[in-house]
């Protein structure tokens, strides 16, 4: 592998580092948006149960705020249930963008490091390019050793460049839909939540 890093020239530094960072920003997400962590199931239900007894209303709500993104996003419309349908609305409308924005983090920078590294490999394709026709003298000739150098340097960064950026380009994606699948069943439970409270359901 060393050897490989060697061969392919100063121009492969960024983009491993750009490899690296994009691993730990896939891990961190693949932990952090686990359904069980975002929208646990029977959350609602137990919530609302809890809150109808009233035993300690205030010590649940900061609990369920605490719990989960959908907990957060349930406590915003508990703390308003005495207020009219509409304000409960707003206010799960605003902790839902909160949350949304805060399951979204990272991602701008895993889709840039998808969309810059054929970018950042193609750069090193054009030092190795340089590096080819600067082996070239007009009294010996091509340079064997600096021709192979050059076309090294061409080939590794290119190849790196799009190793990094089909992994990257697939995650992106694959947790672009994963939160936009959040959001849509925090939505439903929110809505669940407000005929709950407002008697519109049993």
């Amino acid at each position: 592998m060393f050897e490989i890093v060697k061969a392919a020239g100063w121009p492969i530094w960024p983009l491993l580092l750009a490899s690296v960072i994009s691993v730990a920003l896939i891990i961190e997400r693949l932990v952090a948006l686990r359904h069980s962590k975002v929208v646990p199931a029977g959350l609602l239900q137990r919530a609302v149960g809890e809150f109808k007894r009233g035993a300690n209303n205030d010590k649940l709500l900061e609990e369920l705020e605490r719990h989960s993104p959908l907990g957060r996003v349930l406590s915003a419309g508990l703390r308003n249930v005495n207020s009219s349908r509409e304000i409960m609305k707003e206010s799960i409308e605003e902790a839902g963008s909160a949350v949304a924005h805060e399951l979204s983090r990272y991602l701008t920078t895993l889709g840039t490091i998808a969309s810059i590294s054929p970018l950042m490999g193609l750069f090193g394709t054009v030092v190795g390019m340089i590096e080819i026709f600067g082996s070239q003298s007009p009294t010996s000739g091509a340079n064997p050793m600096q021709l192979a150098h050059g076309i090294s340097i061409a080939l590794y960064n290119t190849g790196f460049g799009i190793f990094i950026a089909i992994p990257s380009m697939i995650f992106w994606r694959h947790f672009r839909a994963q939160v936009d699948g959040f959001v849509v069943e925090m939505e439903q439970q929110a809505v669940r939540l407000v005929e709950y409270m407002h008697g519109e359901r049993t």
